[in-house]
This record gives C-alpha cells, sequence and structure tokens, in this order.
C-alpha cells in the first residue's frame, strides 16, 4: 500500500476518534450520551465540548476531499515521492487542525486548514499533470 493510502486511513480513522473523544467531553459537560437524538443534544454543548464535536464534523468533512485527491492522484500516476510528502503533511496539518479546534486557536486553526487544502489541491494538480 502507498504512503498515500496509508494517510488516508488514517483521516479515516480520525473522525472516529474525535467522536470517542466528542463523546467523553459530551458525558462529561450534559451528564449523559443521547443516542436516539445526538444532534439535538449536540446543540446544548458548550466549550472544548461543542468545540469536540465540531472538529469531528470538519473532520467527516476532509475525507471526502482528501480522499478523492488521492484517488486522482494515484490513477493519474502522480510522483510517488512528492505524493507521499503532500500526504503526510497534509495528516499532520489535519492534525494540528483537531488540535488547534480543541484548544481553542482560530487562527493557528485556519493556518493549518490552508495548509491542508493546499497539499489536497497539490496532490490533485500533480495527477492532472502526471
Amino acid at each position: 500500500m502507498t504512503t498515500p493510502f496509508w494517510c488516508l486511513l488514517i483521516v479515516l480513522v480520525m473522525p472516529y476518534v474525535l467522536a470517542g473523544l466528542g463523546g467523553a467531553l459530551r458525558v462529561k459537560q450534559l451528564g449523559s450520551l443521547d443516542n436516539n437524538h445526538p444532534r439535538v443534544q449536540a446543540q446544548e454543548l458548550r466549550g472544548i465540548a461543542a468545540r469536540a464535536y465540531a472538529a469531528q464534523q470538519n473532520a467527516w468533512e476532509a475525507v471526502s476531499f482528501f480522499g478523492t485527491a488521492v484517488v486522482i492522484n494515484h490513477l493519474a500516476g502522480g510522483a510517488p515521492g512528492t505524493s507521499a510528502t503532500l500526504a503526510m503533511v497534509y495528516v499532520a496539518a489535519r492534525l494540528g487542525h483537531a488540535a488547534a479546534y480543541l484548544a481553542d486557536q482560530p487562527i493557528l486553526r485556519t493556518i493549518v486548514f490552508l495548509v491542508s487544502l493546499v497539499c489536497g489541491v497539490w496532490l490533485i494538480v500533480l495527477g492532472i499533470n502526471a
């Protein structure tokens, strides 16, 4: 399996990790986890619990973008070394994004989001130009 595929696996697992953390924070803040209406309950969250939920939602959104970029690059035969580097930087930026979200650092969160966006677009362009 190529490095970008391993990176995709990490990106796919991230929302689940954030869901686990968010669930624990939800129980700590609200006293229970409403599995029948979790999105309704999520509207009651504040502070780090709300940010964990938002980070999880954003991580889900990142899966489709990065997955598409990796597949396009792979199918088109993008340069393996550059593809691997871009994928690893993307993962590092996404981990930084989640950490910045949890730490309530919006400027840092925006910066690492932009880094991940550039890496994903670059993967696609690398594939297009292969």
